[in-house]
């Protein structure tokens, strides 16, 4: 499938960038936790805490497996444990390009530090959280990347200029397809 699929911490950008990108290409911009909460009829900290995290995972796989059967050439954002789940790496590389947007915990918690919508920093220390999930998590998405984009201190007309680039180096966004304004 030709998708452009984003992962990456919370925090990361890839909701933004989705959108961003999808003016940028013009193509269709999903969501993972979006359509998972439209179908479960339920926000994803109702799901978590009604159902339970291992629920929701196995809820973020069939919401993969749905994709693959959808048109394609959209830009897929994705939540940030669904690469967790080794099957999730097939599946992700079968719906397209996948682009990991990295971060660094310094900026996660620039970001969200006001953000009380996010369980992860709802503690005593969310710096200290973001560090240890991000230094778990940082090398799974490596892996499950075909594509890495460092986003800190960059603002988002040099991120969506690079993923273009690169995009394009990689052979996987046609020249003309690249080169359509903003």
């Amino acid at each position: 499938m030709n998708n452009i699929v984003l992962i990456g911490f919370m925090g990361c950008g890839k909701s933004t960038v989705g959108i961003k990108l999808s003016y940028k290409l013009r193509r269709i911009v999903e969501d993972t936790d979006k359509l998972i909460e439209k179908k479960a009829g339920k926000s994803i900290s109702d799901i978590f805490k009604e159902e339970g995290e291992p629920y929701f995972r196995q809820m973020e796989t069939e919401c993969l497996k749905e994709l693959l059967h959808t048109k394609d050439e959209k830009i897929l954002a994705t939540g940030g444990g669904l690469p967790m789940r080794k099957e999730n790496h097939v599946l992700l590389k079968q719906l397209g390009c996948v682009l990991y947007l990295r971060i660094s915990p310094q900026c996660v918690y620039e970001r969200l530090k006001n953000d009380t919508s996010r369980p992860l920093l709802q503690c005593e220390d969310p710096l200290d959280r973001i560090r240890s999930l991000l230094a778990q998590r940082a090398p799974v998405y490596e892996e499950a990347a075909d594509l890495v984009i460092d986003v800190d201190g960059k603002d988002m007309e040099q991120i969506i200029t690079e993923i273009v680039q690169k995009l394009r180096d990689y052979g996987y966004l046609p020249e003309e397809e690249s080169s359509i304004s903003k």
